[in-house]
């Protein structure tokens, strides 16, 4: 546990205290009344009400979603499910002003369904709930998926034998297996969506806004550094409580589970039940992760002289965007790959220490380290990223010229990924099995290398490859302190984006379809480098 919280302490709890106590402290001293100033305005209270109820909605409709979704993966093998599961986790690495843009093109005006339908929904909140299932979408089907597909049937099947129909069965013996990791992927995706950011910021307009939004727009827009404190504190202070919740709740319901080999739990689709659901899982990913993937493709190739490489071709040029960078647009590429695998490393260092600590002590200050490690998935990433400014400035840690600045930004984002896909993993592993290689003669070291790292070893390749999605992905930080001359996939596209004229839109949509491919490329090899078949599905 030492490592994580010197990481944590120093990368995160240092620079947003830092920020905090510039917006907070004065002269004259703390100016802790600044609190009821902000909070009793009903603009502010606005904010933390839509804040609430968005993310609790969008937890919801993803969970109703995409949980047929997860059954699907674990359960049916089908053609092209592979390349079918890289596609549904490409929208978790695309930068959120990019996502926005997508489903504005699809649901604004002059969009898909205004041209098709006349129906617009830009101008309601269902644009922010459906992107947000968009985004989250991957989170269930392969978190909860990954243990789904290693449970044993067997046990399912005694209970039907015992009179039990299918879906009591399912819910008295399956549900209460997977209840550990249902609560973790609903809590991502609670934070996720909690604080919302580019989302909000382009589908919502000036109606909408959550408490990420409303940071920024205090902190970069108005300048008004003490209601962004107020601001911050209140979203970490309700994150805080969450997870202190969620951690009650799940340590109540946790078993040790009997895993398999997923190979002895797939099978093709049999009967109409099976089959209709396989087509009504494959028809909502085609509508709602296809669909705005194609427009960006679609847009990334319908240059000013018609479809080509127009697009393309630019990017490689200094100059094409305005000025907009020191350096040719296509070098975003190269820097994103190397950021992202240094903070995966550096995620999965940090991140699979927390979750073996996790499984092998109790007690209060347990449970606050397992609440602690989710907290940069809540906390403001504009908070974090302006405190990684005005802290890691002098030595001996004066990183703010050092390219290791950005990967540590990232693996913050990462490391909470790692541990929820780890977690209920390793605590589903017997702890006999422990005992027993002990009594053999195993030290501590050896017996997990060769009773726990077989049984997660699957489970650690799915951490790898969130944590690598999440950090080519990330935005709100990292924006703040990419050099000029090294910036990343999202960056680049945030800043083309911001800058008007055609090429500039178009250079964005061609970066973000790159962004898409590199992210798809790399889970197709993550599933083919699989060692062995020993542990779960994902």
């Amino acid at each position: 546990m030492a490592v994580p919280l010197a990481f944590f302490g120093l990368f995160f709890a240092y620079p947003v205290t830092a920020i905090v106590g510039r917006g907070l402290k004065t002269d004259t001293g703390w100016q802790f009344g600044r609190f009821g100033e902000v909070l009793a305005r009903p603009d502010i209270a606005d904010v933390l009400w839509f804040t609430t109820w968005q993310a609790l909605a969008s937890t919801v409709l993803t969970l109703l979603i995409a949980l047929p979704g997860a059954y699907v993966f674990a359960r049916l093998e089908f053609p092209g499910k592979q390349l079918l599961r890289a596609v549904v986790t490409v929208p978790f690495v695309l930068p959120t002003v990019v996502v926005g843009t997508a489903f504005l093109a699809l649901l604004g005006r002059g969009g898909l369904l205004d041209e098709r339908a006349g129906v617009r929904l830009d101008t309601t909140v269902w644009a922010i709930l459906l992107a947000h299932v968009f985004f989250n979408y991957a989170v269930i089907v392969r978190t909860v998926g990954g243990l789904w597909a290693q449970l044993d049937p067997r046990q399912e099947e005694a209970a039907r034998v015992l009179g039990a129909g299918r879906f009591a069965a399912w819910r008295r013996v399956t549900l209460p297996a997977l209840a550990p990791a249902v609560a973790a992927a609903s809590l991502m995706v609670f934070l996720f969506t909690f604080s919302s950011f580019g989302v909000v910021l382009i589908l919502g307009g000036p109606a909408y806004s959550t408490l990420e939004v409303a940071v920024y727009r205090q902190t970069a827009q108005l300048l008004d550094l003490s209601t962004a404190a107020v601001l911050t504190m209140v979203q970490f202070a309700a994150i805080g409580a969450i997870l202190a919740l969620h951690a009650w709740t799940v340590r109540r319901r946790e078993t040790a589970l009997r895993l398999v080999d997923p190979g002895r739990t797939t099978h093709r689709a049999r009967g109409w039940a099976q089959r209709t659901l396989l087509g009504a899982v494959l028809l909502t990913i085609g509508l709602l992760i296809v669909a705005p993937l194609a427009v960006l493709v679609e847009r990334s190739f319908d240059a000013p002289g018609g479809y080509g490489l127009g697009f393309y071709r630019a990017l490689q040029v200094t100059g094409a965007g305005g000025g907009t960078f020191l350096v040719p647009p296509v070098e975003a590429i190269w820097n994103s790959l190397q950021y992202a695998l240094a903070a995966t490393a550096i995620a999965l260092l940090i991140g699979g220490l927390a979750a073996a600590a996790l499984t092998r002590r109790g007690g209060r200050f347990v449970r606050g380290f397992d609440a602690m490690l989710m907290l940069p998935l809540g906390v403001s990433a504009v908070t974090v990223g302006f405190g990684f400014l005005i802290t890691l400035d002098e030595p001996p840690l004066d990183l703010r010229t050092s390219w290791i600045l950005v990967p540590l930004a990232q693996a913050l984002v990462g490391v909470p990924f790692v541990v929820r896909t780890m977690l209920p993993v390793l605590r589903a592993v017997d702890g006999r099995l422990r005992e027993a290689a002990a009594v053999l003669g195993a030290s501590p070291l050896r017996a997990w290398r060769e009773v726990d790292l077989p049984l997660v070893r699957r489970a650690l390749l799915i951490a790898a490859g969130f944590a690598f999605a999440v950090s080519l992905g990330e935005f709100g930080a990292t924006v703040f302190i990419a050099r000029p001359d090294r910036p990343t996939l999202p960056v680049a596209v945030a800043r083309l984006l911001g800058r008007a004229g055609e090429l500039n839109y178009g250079q964005a949509m061609a970066l973000s379809t790159i962004l898409m491919l590199v992210c798809a490329v790399s889970l197709l090899l993550l599933e083919r480098l699989r060692p062995d078949k020993t542990s779960g599905e994902f």
